[in-house]
């Protein structure tokens, strides 16, 4: 599906072998991931980085021909939210990938980066020219940056105008999109159009404050969820992803950096297990559902038509597991029993403006029973629910709220690992990220 998309570039949040020898011979360039929970041990062990180069990087590379260009290490690890958790460990843990690298032999092939989130730094004004690294963790990125900066390597970050909108309701909306609708915002006598190109060049005046205004910039993570908030939908995320793919496809850059952008698109398929602590709409970032098909209509510049839908997935039988029609939904046992089908299923659909958002009470209970229905793949143990469910095999689907159906299990010639392919796809391909660039 990758190949047939046109895409040439990928980004993995962990170092799977499935995925990576599956990559292996496709030409496709890779950017491997070390999750945050390792930056401790890698930290605190050169023999552990080590270790983790040779089996995730070296190996690959030799023995899979797996085009890998660079490592990963942590993911926003120094998000606001975490409290400074790896504050201390991300540094080392850099330095260390950094060292095992040269060590391997592979350093000019391979580069070290650490993805990073746009709160590292700030405007005290909101005008990019401002821009700064945020003051209690300034010299904690000054560190990184050095390092990446003698070893030829880019900084990584993530920006999300759509976070920016979802936490602030007074924020303008347009000014989010590439439209050229929202009211410019003056620089100096330089006009920014648009939230990104604003936020990718406060980012570039930090650096130009801190001595390395010449330090490449890769955009780790940008995109647009699709469902779990109001301003999750189809229409907003593909004006926002081909507002991107156009604006970087030109190849003029942002006023401080012209030229091509490097940017990896959030995501490829939607992430039914995710946490969904930042909010509902964390589940929906794909641009193809869970099957491998296309939400909306997207022009990549890299075929002569859309994107091109995985091939060869099969669904389970038609069928749906929904509430009684004689239930009585005031039946001490359905809130207890849609809660626990939520807990274990997906109910992120559900809520006020989503797509699922119009159900009635019937709905929205025959909705949670079928996602956990479905996960567990049809299992006739899967619709009970106290004698509350029975399995239809009439469509309950609602205008924009679709009813999903499970895909075929999937089970590898090795072990029985995992249940189902859409559970390989949620451990494995929901963590690559596609790479557009204009070079």
């Amino acid at each position: 599906m990758l190949r047939e998309n046109g895409i040439q570039k990928v980004k993995l949040f962990d170092a799977d072998y499935d995925t990576l020898k599956a990559l292996g011979k496709s030409g496709i360039e890779v950017m491997v991931g070390m999750p945050n929970d390792l930056l401790a041990p890698i930290a605190g062990s050169m023999k552990a980085a080590e270790k983790w180069v040779s089996e995730n990087v070296s190996s690959h590379l030799s023995t899979n021909n797996v085009n890998i260009r660079y490592v990963a290490v942590g993911n926003e690890p120094f998000l606001a939210t975490y409290n400074g958790t790896f504050l201390r460990t991300t540094y080392p843990a850099l330095q260390n990938v950094q060292a095992a690298l040269i060590k391997a032999g592979i350093s000019n092939q391979v580069k070290a980066t650490v993805p990073l989130n746009a709160d590292v730094y700030e405007s005290p004004n909101g005008l990019p020219s401002a821009g700064d690294f945020r003051a209690d963790i300034h010299d904690f990125v000054l560190q990184i940056v050095k390092l990446l900066s003698d070893n030829g390597a880019p900084f990584t970050v993530n920006i999300y105008p759509f976070i920016s909108l979802y936490i602030d309701p007074n924020f303008p909306v347009d000014y989010a999109f590439f439209d050229g609708n929202a009211s410019p915002v003056n620089d100096g006598g330089t006009n920014y159009n648009n939230m990104f190109d604003a936020n990718h060049d406060t980012l570039v005046w930090a650096l130009q404050k801190n001595g390395f205004g010449n330090l490449p910039v890769i955009i780790g993570e940008i995109g647009w969820p699709t469902d779990g908030d109001r301003n999750a939908n189809l229409d907003y995320a593909r004006r926002f992803n081909q507002g991107f793919m156009s604006h970087v496809s030109g190849g003029k850059g942002t006023p401080m950096r012209p030229g091509p952008i490097d940017a990896y698109l959030f995501s490829l398929i939607d992430e039914d297990a995710k946490s969904i602590q930042p909010g509902n709409f964390e589940r929906h970032w794909g641009v193809f559902y869970f099957d491998g098909q296309p939400k909306y209509t997207l022009n990549l510049g890299t075929t002569n038509s859309g994107l091109v839908p995985a091939r060869g997935v099969q669904e389970l039988e038609k069928k749906w597991c929904i509430l009684k029609p004689d239930a009585k939904l005031t039946d001490p046992q359905v809130a207890p029993t849609v809660s626990y089908a939520c807990s274990l299923g997906d109910c992120t659909s559900l809520g006020y403006q989503t797509s699922c958002g119009s159900l009635d009470s019937q709905g929205n209970i025959s909705y949670a029973y079928n996602s956990y229905y479905q996960i567990h793949n049809q299992l006739d143990s899967a619709c009970k629910f106290q004698g509350l469910a029975t399995v239809t095999r009439s469509d309950p689907s609602v205008g924009s709220c679709k009813f999903s159906i499970q895909i075929k299990p999937y089970y590898g010639a090795a072990a029985h690992r995992l249940s189902s392919i859409e559970k390989t796809l949620c451990s494995i391909l929901f963590l690559v990220l596609f790479l557009w660039t204009t070079q």
